[in-house]
């Protein structure tokens, strides 16, 4: 994601004063700390998989990245924290240097999690003291976007914390008000006419740069379901055999399943014949009434198949969004992630931000509720692999 940009049919204007941006950072970095604050010391380091970074990690990184960008180019007299910081700590910006590659991040046991708070306190302090200065409008969308990253990083802390804790053994419990909640309305399938439509973020505020572009889409009739798909109807299609009908499945799907031993969404387990799950608070029973979470594109789009439906695209999502509500769990499109109309990466190692990741990614659109408030809108497009499972996903159908 790069700073906000403009085009002739396409604008994102942020008009926001120093001293709102510094309270909107102040607020950021104190809820990055305290969704730690439940985590014990040996639970910063660990990483059980590749895409699953260490907490102590994401602290880190959030921090380098103001210092990167904002700090060491522009603040005068900053003193960088630590060299070897730049090194371990960046993630994928190959316009600024070496790093740590991402699968040895949970190989750190040092810098100590003392150290890296205390990383986070020295940046923090000093670009609360920078941001009295009256930073220029240019400089200030630099820094909201280095708020908006560290909010993207708030949910997969989320993501890795549920992922660390999940997959022990004692499933431990961690203290956290990110929970599900019931969608108790009546289950019905809203129609959408056949018309041309705009979609793309239009307006004011702030956006990504993979949202921009906005532009004309054409679009077929369709329905779309005005409720995300429940655990008790996804048991329903696991007693139905649904793992084992290939004729459901793309075959990439099938052969993921396969290969890796999977017939159920991420987190479940049989019990005495019983289905359990894991989300935070140790292992209980799937509750039937909830939306189905953590299931890869794959399972998603078998499970609409045996249902006779699909999946929508993004433009029907986005077309349709005012018309549902949204944002328990990001929701699975069947749109491959490609820039918009008109899309131009930013120079530098911002532009590294989203342009590179414009292949075999699917769209996700909505919002979870780990996603924090206001970090999220109907035209923002988040975007995973196919057989992604960690992060907090459902399924919303459409015919």
């Amino acid at each position: 994601m790069s700073t906000p940009t403009s085009s002739e049919n396409n604008t994102s204007t942020i008009l926001a004063t120093s001293q709102q941006v510094q309270q909107l950072f102040l607020a950021t970095r104190l809820r990055s700390e305290q969704l730690c604050v439940p985590l014990k010391t040996e639970d910063y380091s660990v990483q059980p998989i590749t895409d699953v970074s260490p907490p102590k990690w994401h602290l880190a990184h959030t921090t380098w990245f103001f210092e990167q960008f904002v700090l060491r180019p522009i603040a005068k007299n900053y003193q960088v924290f630590d060299n070897d910081f730049a090194y371990l700590f960046n993630s994928y910006y190959n316009n600024v240097g070496k790093r740590v590659l991402r699968p040895n991040r949970g190989l750190m046991t040092r810098p100590t999690v003392d150290r890296v708070y205390a990383y986070r306190e020295y940046v923090t302090k000093n670009m609360a003291e920078y941001l009295e200065t009256n930073p220029s409008p240019e400089i200030l969308n630099i820094i909201i976007l280095g708020i908006n990253h560290e909010q993207q990083h708030q949910e997969l802390l989320a993501y890795d914390i549920k992922y660390i804790l999940g997959n022990q053994p004692t499933f431990p419990e961690f203290e956290t008000d990110i929970h599900l909640a019931e969608e108790n309305w009546t289950a019905e399938m809203i129609p959408m006419d056949e018309g041309l439509y705009e979609i793309g973020f239009n307006g004011e505020g702030f956006c990504f740069d993979n949202e921009l572009g906005r532009h004309k889409t054409y679009l077929h009739p369709f329905t779309i379901s005005n409720k995300l798909v429940t655990n008790g109807e996804f048991m329903e299609f696991i007693e139905d055999g649904g793992y084992e009908d290939f004729n459901l499945w793309h075959a990439p799907g099938w052969d993921f399943i396969n290969e890796n031993d999977i017939s159920a969404p991420l987190y479940w387990h049989k019990v005495d014949g019983e289905w359990h799950y894991y989300h935070y608070k140790g292992l209980e029973k799937v509750p039937p009434h909830l939306p189905v979470m953590h299931v890869s594109l794959y399972e998603a789009f078998a499970f609409a198949q045996w249902k006779g439906m699909r999946l929508p695209t993004e433009q029907e999502w986005e077309v349709a969004a005012d018309k549902f509500n949204w944002g328990q769990l990001w929701e699975w499109t069947g749109s491959a992630y490609l820039p918009y109309p008109g899309f131009k990466k930013a120079d530098g190692a911002l532009g590294e931000y989203n342009g590179k990741f414009m292949v075999n990614q699917l769209v996700l659109r909505g919002a979870s509720i780990a996603t924090p408030t206001g970090h999220s809108r109907k035209t923002y497009r988040n975007f995973f692999h196919a057989h992604d499972r960690w992060q907090f996903n459902g399924i919303r159908l459409a015919e």
